[in-house]
């Protein structure tokens, strides 16, 4: 997609006509939540790679750490692409 919108105006003017089916957005939405979770979760265990939240109790925390920062991301990015 960023190769098409910098082709050229007339691909560009594609693009974004493409752009307004909520099927193309709500498969975008989709790349870039799998994609935020995804960066969330790594940045997580390079917390825990420098050594914290290594027990138990600090895995669940971050889990749901992680899983709570990914959510409130992921509905910033569908509120931006809707």
């Amino acid at each position: 997609m960023l190769d098409r919108s910098l082709a050229s105006p007339e691909s560009f003017a594609d693009l974004k006509e493409l752009m307004t089916s909520p099927l193309v957005k709500l498969v975008v939405w989709a790349i870039l939540a799998v994609l935020l979770y995804h960066l969330v979760a790594g940045i997580r265990h390079l917390v825990m790679d420098a050594g914290v939240g290594e027990s138990l109790e600090g895995g669940r925390r971050g889990a749901k750490l992680v899983f709570i920062i990914s959510v409130v991301l992921i509905l910033l990015v569908g509120g931006w692409i809707w």
